[in-house]
């Protein structure tokens, strides 16, 4: 479970991380995630997080257990995020038949895409897609 601290609750909080912060999407989840929170829990260098689960996932059995699930990842990740940063994971309709693997697949890809896994300032891994196009080192 998420610390009182580490959640967040009022819906203009979700609103300006969904409309400001950085997005990138996956199969099964979508991981918005605002580095410059201007919060109050912000300057206490707590990251926070909150979830999106819509009636397109499923019943309300479904929803909350994916919910449960996206909590548990998120919680063991909680501190690998930037001080002050906000977190907002909105899972599609996709999670309801996956497995809480999946999902933290899915999770740590999504974290990857948005640079956390950059933090030290280690080189961004190249695309295989970019591969295809590269003539070699420029001269």
């Amino acid at each position: 479970m998420l610390p009182a601290a580490a959640r967040l609750r009022r819906s203009e909080d979700f609103r300006v991380v969904l409309r400001r912060g950085a997005r990138a999407g996956r199969r099964r989840l979508v991981v918005h995630m605002l580095t410059t929170d201007p919060s109050p829990a912000a300057e206490q260098g707590a990251a926070r997080a909150g979830f999106v689960v819509s009636k397109a996932v499923g019943n309300s059995v479904v929803r909350h257990r994916v919910t449960r699930r996206l909590r548990h990842l998120v919680s063991a990740r909680l501190g690998t995020l930037p001080a002050g940063s906000t977190l907002v994971v909105r899972a599609l309709p996709p999670a309801a038949t996956a497995s809480s693997a999946e999902l933290g697949a899915d999770l740590d890809s999504a974290l990857h895409r948005l640079g956390l896994a950059r933090a030290g300032g280690a080189p961004r891994p190249a695309r295989p897609e970019d591969a295809a196009h590269d003539d070699g080192p420029a001269v």
